[in-house]
C-alpha cells in the first residue's frame, strides 16, 4: 500500500460490483489507488463518510444543455452545476443545440465551451442527419464524441431522420451503439389536429400515443437486426415497448427516466399543467408500473434524467405552442434514492442503472464503478436524510423543478470527480474540473 494518498474515504459503506463492503478507498492522481483499511494520517485529505454510502459516481447519459443557441434556458456552466450539485459526476450532452452538433468542428466548439467552465466530465453526442449519414464512422470515433443519436420524431431543434432509407444508412455506417428517440414522425404529423389551436396538456400523451412510440421502436428493432448495429432505445414510455425490448436484447437496450418512474397522467398534467410536458409523454399509471417492472426484471439498462430546460415563461403559453422537457439532472439523484427507501428497487439496482448500465451500454472507459485503477468518481450519500426538493436549490439557469415542494428520503451529500470533491454539503466546490470522458470503443478503432 502506497504511503500517501491525496484523498482518503473512511468509514462508509461502498457499493463494490460484488456487493456492499464496509472500508475506506485511497486514492492517488485521480484514480483508485486501494480499496481496504488505511489510516486518517495516509490522507493529505480525508473525507469521514462513517453514516454514509460511497456509490460509483452517477452518469447522466441523457441531458441537454443548450449551448450553444439556447443558453437563456441552460449552459455547459449552468448544466454541470447542477450534475455536481445532485451528485452526478459524468454526463453525455445531445446533439440538439443551435447549431446542432452534427460535424466535427461542431463537436470541438461543445469541447472547448465546456474546457474550464464544466464541473463535472463529459462528452457529447454526434446528431444523425440524412446528410452525414456516411461520415459517421469518423465522426463517432472523435474524441469527446459519446456516439451517435437518431431522433426518429421532432422535439426541441431541427434534428429529425424519419425515412427508412435515412435510418439504415445512419446505421450502416459505423460501429458505436446508436442512441434513438423513438417516435413515428408521421403519425405525429396526422395526430396534430387534435390539440391544433390550443389544448389541455393532458392532450400530450393523446397526441403522441402508445401507438406513436410503438411503432417507432418496432421500426429501430427492426433495423438494427437488418443492420447488425447496436441500439440504445432513450426515454421508453409503454409497456408495450418494454415487452418488444426485452425480447430485443440481441440488439437492442432500454432507457428509462425518473420523471417516467414517478409521474403519471392525468394527475401530473392536472396539478403541474406544461411543466410535466416532455417527448416522449408522461402517460397512464399502468405504464408507469409497467416501467417499474421492467426495472424489477432487469429488462431496463440504463436510468438517465433527459434533463431538458426551458424557462417558465416558455412554459406559461397555451399548449401546443409550449416547448417539450423539464430539468432533471440535479434530481436524478434523490427521486431515486427515495424510490430505495420506499421499496421499490434495491440500491443495488440504483447502482446498476446510474454507473454500471451507462458503463456496458457506451463502452465509458475507466468510469461506472468503484474498482483499483479506475477513476476517483463517487456519488457520496446518505441514506437517511429527509429533505424537501425547492427550485429555490437548483441551479439551472431555467430554476425549476417539476418535483419542488416533494419530500425525500435519501440526499446526495458529496460529489467526488476523479479525486476532486465538487460539491459536499450541497455547496459547489473548487473549480470546474469537468474533462472529457474517454470510451473503449472509440480507443480501440483509433488507436488513441
Amino acid at each position: 500500500m502506497q504511503e500517501r494518498f491525496d484523498l482518503v474515504l473512511k468509514g462508509g459503506t461502498v457499493m463494490m460490483a460484488a456487493g456492499r463492503i464496509s472500508t475506506d478507498i485511497g486514492v492517488i492522481a485521480g484514480r483508485i489507488a486501494h480499496i481496504g483499511d488505511i489510516p486518517a494520517s495516509a490522507g493529505d485529505q480525508v473525507f469521514d463518510a462513517t453514516g454514509l454510502h460511497i456509490l460509483p459516481g452517477v452518469i447522466d447519459s441523457q441531458v441537454h444543455f443548450r449551448e450553444p443557441g439556447n443558453e437563456h434556458k441552460e449552459d455547459l456552466a449552468t448544466g454541470t452545476a447542477g450534475a455536481a450539485a445532485g451528485g452526478v459526476t459524468t454526463i453525455f450532452e445531445m446533439p440538439n443545440t443551435k447549431p446542432s452538433t452534427t460535424s466535427a468542428e461542431a463537436l470541438a466548439d461543445k469541447l472547448a465551451r465546456a474546457k474550464g467552465r464544466a464541473w463535472v466530465d463529459h462528452a457529447f453526442f454526434m446528431g444523425a442527419t440524412p446528410e452525414n449519414a456516411a461520415e459517421m464512422a469518423s465522426l463517432e470515433t472523435l474524441p469527446g464524441c459519446a456516439g451517435v443519436k437518431i431522433f426518429m420524431g421532432s422535439s426541441t431543434g431541427s434534428l429529425l431522420v424519419e425515412a427508412e432509407e435515412h435510418i439504415r444508412a445512419v446505421l450502416s455506417h459505423g460501429h458505436r451503439v446508436v442512441s434513438i428517440h423513438a417516435e413515428d414522425e408521421a403519425r405525429m404529423r396526422e395526430r396534430f389536429k387534435l390539440v391544433e389551436g390550443g389544448a389541455h396538456p393532458r392532450m400530450h400523451p393523446v397526441w403522441r400515443d402508445v401507438e406513436t412510440a410503438v411503432l417507432a421502436t418496432s421500426r429501430i428493432i427492426r433495423l438494427a437486426r437488418e443492420t447488425g448495429r447496436k441500439v440504445h432505445v432513450l426515454h421508453i414510455t409503454t409497456g408495450d415497448e418494454a415487452e418488444l425490448l426485452a425480447a430485443a436484447k440481441d440488439v437492442a437496450t432500454m432507457e428509462v427516466t425518473p420523471q417516467h418512474l414517478t409521474l403519471s397522467a392525468p394527475e401530473a398534467y392536472d396539478r403541474l399543467g406544461t411543466l410535466a410536458q416532455m417527448n416522449p409523454p408522461i402517460r397512464e399509471e399502468h405504464h408507469r408500473l409497467a416501467l417499474w417492472r421492467a426495472v424489477s426484471e432487469g429488462v431496463a439498462d440504463v436510468l438517465g434524467s433527459d434533463h431538458a430546460p426551458h424557462t417558465l415563461e416558455e412554459k406559461s403559453k397555451q399548449y401546443p405552442a409550449t416547448p417539450s422537457g423539464m430539468t432533471g439532472v440535479q434530481t436524478l439523484v434523490p427521486v431515486m434514492l427515495d424510490h430505495v427507501n420506499a421499496g421499490r428497487l434495491t440500491l443495488e439496482r440504483f447502482v446498476d442503472l446510474s454507473a454500471h448500465g451507462p458503463q456496458r451500454v457506451f463502452s465509458l472507459a475507466g468510469k461506472g464503478r468503484i474498482a483499483r485503477g479506475w477513476d476517483a468518481d463517487f456519488t457520496i450519500v446518505d441514506l437517511k436524510a429527509k429533505r424537501t426538493i425547492t427550485n429555490a436549490w437548483i441551479k439551472s439557469r431555467a430554476a425549476w423543478t417539476p418535483y419542488d415542494g416533494m419530500q425525500v428520503t435519501g440526499w446526495p451529500v458529496a460529489t467526488v470527480v476523479r479525486g476532486n470533491i465538487v460539491m459536499r454539503d450541497d455547496e459547489l466546490l473548487g473549480g470546474a474540473i469537468g474533462e472529457p470522458a474517454r470510451f473503449l470503443d472509440a480507443i480501440v478503432a483509433t488507436g488513441k
